[in-house]
């Protein structure tokens, strides 16, 4: 072999480790950017989750707990103008919401989670009434 065509053949080892180099830079640069955006989904979970624990713990544990939504507020107020406890389908009419089974079974979840939540009181199997106050 004579020494030009070894050059040549460094010259074309040469050529294609670079070609090589560039190409693995180029996907160091796309994974890099690929993990600062998974770094900040990451970050903004766990933020939402600290804030989403302090929220819970803040409203489920308090002394007078509260359900924020308007609909929760909604039926804690026609609640408030019965005498005696209401049922689920009772308080959809009173609400002026069509009394399907769909809407009667969200309602009465809704009226479940608060009486787990120690806001109503189901002392009669389906009758629903504001819980004492606790003190």
């Amino acid at each position: 072999m004579n020494l030009p065509t070894v050059l040549d053949l460094i010259a074309d080892r040469e050529t294609t480790t670079r070609q090589h180099a560039d190409q693995l830079r180029e996907q160091i640069t796309a994974l890099t950017g690929e993990l600062a955006r998974l770094d900040g989904e990451l970050a903004d979970l766990a933020t939402t989750r600290t804030t989403l624990r302090t929220l819970a713990a803040t409203e489920f544990t308090a002394d007078d707990p509260t359900i924020a939504s308007a609909p929760y507020q909604q039926i804690l107020a026609v609640l408030d103008t019965a005498p005696t406890g209401m049922r689920a389908k009772e308080i959809c009419l009173a609400l002026g919401v069509e009394p399907s089974p769909k809407h009667v079974e969200g309602t009465r979840a809704k009226l479940k989670r608060m009486v787990n939540r120690h806001v109503l009181t189901e002392d009669e199997p389906g009758v629903f009434t504001h819980a004492q106050k606790r003190t």
